[in-house]
């Protein structure tokens, strides 16, 4: 579970640094068809949708039910639907045409979190996670919006056959929170089997924004995420007689303070990078000297330079530690980083460019809102980091009212973020008809007829 955690702080970071008030983009493009439509169907059949993914919410990997239903759903408006890809993944595509092939992902998995928001229609479920552990389950970061959006895109999308030509490939992605999901469906085949994109597309709503904004970051958006472990080594003794032993504590510590200067003195000042240690486990009692010490470190960085540069400093730094303390090198910490991380999130700048200027033709200019890249994780990035290079794009919706921010600030309280037990969209009709037609308004820009403009 140490990946759900990781990718639960990132979440928790996402504190995008542009935050405008809500505004009233309805009346920018006036009486839309496509707006019209999103909102009598999320009257009629998505909110209802909602609420279902809401209330019966699974963990990452036992996606079961909610892939069914997804792929009922997709099924249901005659995409090919294949089930059980990475898992429990689902892929659904629909042909219309020669043109581009795009492809939209939701993500499916919920949280092992006990819901307190109070909502009519909260989650009572609880669900046993891959270690065997059972434990409440909320969505408590907002896919069950992410999935309604899809299915409300597919819907128009579906209903406008003639405005686009090309190929949609809907994904539903399992286990976003462990951060396997993508590299899951990847690994089985989602770019081999089924139609290879031009261009991928994502978004995630997210509490810190008033609904009603989207916000975007072109190039880096999101971090490379490691997680490494050093398991440090001693010789155990009486803590009377230090000098019997060599003390793990000391020299987990000292590793600690001398693993600041990686990006301190070591990683250029103009390059991001973290090197956090979140948890420094060792002893039993207070008078005795223990023979181990466990270190768990997040690494973030950007580009794969950085990345290498701080995974190979560690490995030196916790190596010359133990030996300037006099340790053998078979008595040297073992330092292991997990094989399975998160690469850095990076929205191509052209496939952005022509996303934004499709969102804000629709939405105006002052609710679609560049914002700063953070130092979270997010495997979306994935998609983009195999042979084929795809262009990928991923922005964020925002999940709370203006109303309800100023209420919170007034008060000198911050409102629940994302993973909070008490976060639920406060406006989810508006989080998500804004993502559908985002969705949709940009999949009609990228696959419309040859010709047309």
């Amino acid at each position: 579970m140490k990946r759900q955690l990781m990718t639960a702080a990132a979440a928790l970071a996402l504190t995008l640094s542009a935050q405008p008030a809500a505004l009233a983009y309805q009346d920018v493009a006036g009486d839309d068809a496509l707006r019209t439509a999103i909102a009598a169907d999320y009257e009629t059949h998505l909110e209802d949708l909602y609420q279902h993914f809401h209330a019966n919410p699974e963990l990452s990997f036992r996606e079961v039910e909610t892939a069914a239903r997804l792929a009922s759903e997709l099924r249901t408006l005659g995409f090919e639907v294949t089930e059980g890809v990475g898992q429990t993944g689902i892929v659904a595509v629909m042909e219309n045409g020669d043109g581009p092939t795009l492809m939209l992902r939701a993500d499916m998995d919920g949280l092992p979190v006990p819901e307190q928001t109070g909502l009519d229609y909260a989650s009572q479920v609880t669900g046993t996670d891959l270690r065997g552990v059972e434990n409440p389950v909320m969505h408590a970061c907002a896919h069950d919006t992410h999935m309604t959006a899809l299915v409300g895109a597919a819907r128009q999308l579906v209903e406008r056959t003639d405005e686009w030509s090309g190929t949609l490939v809907l994904i539903g992605q399992p286990a976003e929170e462990l951060g396997e999901g993508a590299v899951a469906m990847i690994e089985d085949g989602l770019f081999e089997r089924f139609p290879l994109p031009d261009f991928n597309v994502s978004f995630h709503t997210f509490s810190a924004i008033p609904t009603g904004t989207i916000t975007y970051v072109p190039g880096f958006a999101m971090a490379n995420v490691d997680s490494v472990d050093i398991h440090v080594q001693g010789r155990g003794g009486h803590g009377a007689y230090p000098h019997t032993t060599k003390d793990p504590i000391y020299l987990a510590s000292q590793i600690v303070v001398s693993l600041q200067s990686l990006v301190s003195r070591e990683v250029s000042p103009l390059e991001p990078a973290v090197v956090t240690v979140g948890a420094f486990n060792a002893g039993t009692k207070h008078n005795i000297i223990s023979d181990g010490a466990h270190l768990q470190l997040t690494v973030r960085s950007y580009t794969d330079e950085v990345r290498e540069q701080l995974l190979t400093g560690i490995q030196r730094i916790a190596a010359n530690q133990a030996a300037s303390y006099g340790l053998t090198p078979e008595e040297y910490p073992r330092v292991e980083i997990e094989e399975t991380y998160t690469p850095a999130l990076f929205n191509n700048p052209d496939l952005a460019a022509r996303a934004v200027e499709t969102m804000r033709g629709r939405f105006g200019a002052e609710a679609v809102v560049e914002a700063s890249p953070v130092m979270g994780g997010e495997d979306f990035s994935r998609y983009h980091r195999t042979e084929h290079n795809i262009p990928t794009f991923m922005f964020w919706v925002g999940g709370t009212t203006q109303a309800t921010l100023d209420d919170y600030t007034a008060r000198g309280l911050v409102p629940p973020s994302n993973h909070s037990p008490f976060f639920a969209p406060d406006d989810p009709e508006g989080s998500i008809t804004q993502a559908t037609e985002a969705m949709a308004a940009v999949a009609l820009d990228i696959l419309a007829p040859s010709g047309s403009e």
